[in-house]
């Protein structure tokens, strides 16, 4: 299956939408208090998951890249 043209574009769509909440997460994170630990671990796992989401995307791309 190759990759074209729209799903390129819609899956760099996801991938700077993802970047973007990593960045505002960030930037909260960075604003904010020192936060409970509970609370911490909590943020750093939505980070992580938004983190997992943008590697998925690339590693689709790269492997689509390669095939097509």
């Amino acid at each position: 299956m190759e990759l074209d043209l729209d799903e390129s574009s819609l899956a760099i769509g996801r991938i700077e939408r993802a970047l973007s909440r990593l960045e505002k997460a960030l930037t909260e994170q960075a604003n904010r208090p020192p936060a409970p630990l509970l609370a911490a671990a909590s943020d750093q796992s939505g980070l992580k998951a938004e983190v997992a989401a943008v590697i998925g995307e690339l590693d689709r791309l790269i492997a689509e890249a390669k095939h097509g």
